[in-house]
């Protein structure tokens, strides 16, 4: 898997934006168990507990094509929509929060031992260009942590399978 894979729409291409970043981690679990925790948003908040007040809007759990859905994460209520939906393999969705949009694509790749997950997002506004120059790595180590929980997750619950 590699960032060709990747396709952001035009205002959200890495080179328009201040803040992208990407992260990758290998998970010994199924794609479809990873996929199914990933976009079961409303437990999100279990596994991940940076993330909180996790809402769909037409009140189901999971996310699907074009699902309407809000969190906070880092104390920000972010406003999303999910634009790709590819089951076990695809999922990207952008947001926006005050001052900050966001493009977040997430791939799922078999591997002989389970799958990798790869997580790349770009930010555009004001408080991302903010963040570059006062906190560099806040994105970039939240983004971490979510897919180490992710990882930690889907390992717990195939674990728990066998």
């Amino acid at each position: 898997m590699n960032t060709d894979s990747i396709r952001f729409p035009a205002e959200y291409d890495p080179s328009r934006c201040p803040v992208h970043v990407v992260h990758t981690i290998e998970i010994s679990a199924s794609p479809a168990e990873v996929w199914d925790h990933l976009i079961t948003a409303a437990d999100w908040q279990t596994w991940q507990p940076a993330l909180s007040n996790v809402r769909i809007q037409d009140g189901s759990r999971k996310l699907s094509q074009d699902a309407t859905f809000t969190f906070k994460a880092s104390g920000v209520t972010s406003a999303v929509e999910v634009k790709e939906f590819v089951p076990n393999q695809r999922i990207a969705w952008s947001g926006r929060a005050a001052g900050l949009q966001a493009y977040h694509i997430w791939l799922i790749t078999p591997t002989p031992n389970g799958c990798r997950v790869l997580s790349e997002e770009t930010l555009r506004g004001i408080v991302p260009r903010l963040l570059k120059w006062f906190a560099p790595n806040l994105i970039h180590n939240s983004n971490q942590k979510w897919l180490e929980a992710l990882a930690v997750r889907s390992l717990a619950t195939t674990n728990s399978a066998h």
